[in-house]
């Protein structure tokens, strides 16, 4: 006779926007196929992320346990969120600003496609450039979301520098330049 499987946590994860959880859909479905009540979630969820500003997408991972009870940790928002919102993006659906390649990378300049097998000097390689830029944020800006994102469980062991790095890099990927 073979063995029952004993049941086990199943985690869910979410991006909700800060104070705007409710039972429709994502949250509902997501939920409630695991047996979780979804309004319970909303209402501890909303009083979490009060001290946000409304809308900013929030994730969290939800852990279901067998009984149908529920834990859930806030992280962080996205760096493309945090960095948008430094340069003063306004959120919309027309915006260009998801996608990469809309900017130059930090080490795709004229000087360094110059050694490139293929490159003519003078020609830059500049992706999808012809986009645009989405808007500006200094290295202050920089170094706050990096610090935000350390302050993370996950990146506690991260060196800051090297997340300073990383948030320069999803500026470039985003349409938005950093200027010293």
């Amino acid at each position: 006779m073979a063995k029952k499987a004993l049941p086990k946590d199943q985690i869910v994860k979410l991006i909700v926007g800060a104070g705007q959880a409710s039972p429709s859909p994502p949250v509902g479905p997501a939920l409630g196929s695991k047996g979780v009540k979804s309004m319970d979630f909303c209402k501890e969820f909303n009083a979490r992320t009060q001290n946000y500003t409304v809308g900013t997408p929030i994730p969290a991972r939800v852990t279901v346990r067998p009984d149908r009870s529920f834990t859930f940790e806030l992280r962080t928002p996205p760096t493309t969120s945090l960095l948008l919102a430094a340069a003063g993006v306004k959120p919309g659906k027309n915006n260009r600003a998801r996608g990469a390649g809309n900017v130059p990378g930090p080490r795709n300049n004229a000087e360094g496609n110059a050694g490139r097998a293929g490159a003519k000097a003078g020609n830059e390689v500049r992706g999808n450039s012809h986009v645009g830029t989405v808007g500006t944020v200094s290295l202050k800006h920089v170094y706050e979301i990096a610090r935000i994102k350390q302050q993370e469980p996950r990146l506690r062991g991260v060196a800051l520098q090297a997340l300073c790095k990383s948030v320069v890099a999803q500026a470039a990927s985003c349409g938005v330049v950093v200027v010293p």
